[in-house]
């Protein structure tokens, strides 16, 4: 029996690692079993903007978005606008990979309304060296009102893939980054709150607090690309 033990657990850990390199290699946007199993729902085909459309218009935008190769690039300077779900979110995991080019800046909102336009709480994405002083505003951050742990955020370099997660579960949320959780905060919360009023947020209705709405990408005149973008509903708590 003291010999199983170890034996089982090492068969195990075969296991989910042979699950990872599975997932890893699957082909871009598409679900393995065990992710279609675990309720996981893909937002992008790699081949259209279906499920998506521009901000307070009917369907996607006419310029500014390119799909090429499975991959969902919003093209710089093109002045698109940014894309937000058809679909709305109220407990949820979002999964997405991105890459950006040097200098360039981006991020994915959520509790997008319709009557707050494109205003959400960011998941800023940008390269973190054009940031001075001001570390809410970095790769990974709540932006301008949660900065990300320093200690355990790891950004890739430019142009290569980085893999992010978003996880809203009541009013609990928290920002992933490469494999590690680099932010975490309760909306509504007094801290949320306060720190809210310092921004430029400070006059949103509801803004800091938990409101179900969509998953937004935001344009912001530099290039961003998208793939595996994987969204799961939440049971709530």
């Amino acid at each position: 029996m003291k010999l199983l033990r170890p034996l089982l657990r090492f068969v195990a850990l075969l296991l989910v690692v042979a699950s990872s390199a599975l997932a890893a290699n699957a082909p871009l946007n598409t679900l393995t079993s065990a992710e279609k199993k675990a309720g996981w729902k893909l937002l992008f085909d790699g081949q259209s903007l279906g499920g998506w459309h521009g901000v307070k218009q009917p369907g996607p935008p006419a310029k500014g978005w390119v799909v090429k190769d499975g991959v969902l690039t919003c093209v710089a300077g093109a002045k698109g606008g940014d894309i937000i779900t058809d679909q709305t979110f109220d407990d949820f995991e979002f999964s997405w990979e991105w890459a950006m080019p040097p200098k360039s800046n981006n991020g994915v909102k959520y509790f997008v309304t319709d009557k707050r336009g494109g205003i959400g709480h960011e998941y800023q994405m940008i390269d973190d060296s054009t940031v001075k002083d001001h570390a809410d505003g970095t790769t990974a951050a709540f932006y301008l009102v949660v900065a990300p742990d320093a200690s355990k955020k790891k950004v890739r370099p430019s142009g290569e893939w980085n893999h992010s997660r978003i996880v809203v579960q009541g009013n609990h949320v928290e920002h992933w980054l490469n494999g590690a959780k680099v932010v975490e905060y309760e909306c509504g919360s007094p801290a949320i709150l306060e720190q809210v009023q310092k921004t430029k947020f400070r006059t949103t209705e509801d803004f800091g607090k938990k409101v179900r709405g969509h998953l937004l990408l935001t344009y912001h005149n530099d290039e961003a690309s998208f793939r595996n973008l994987k969204v799961r509903e939440l049971p709530a708590t």
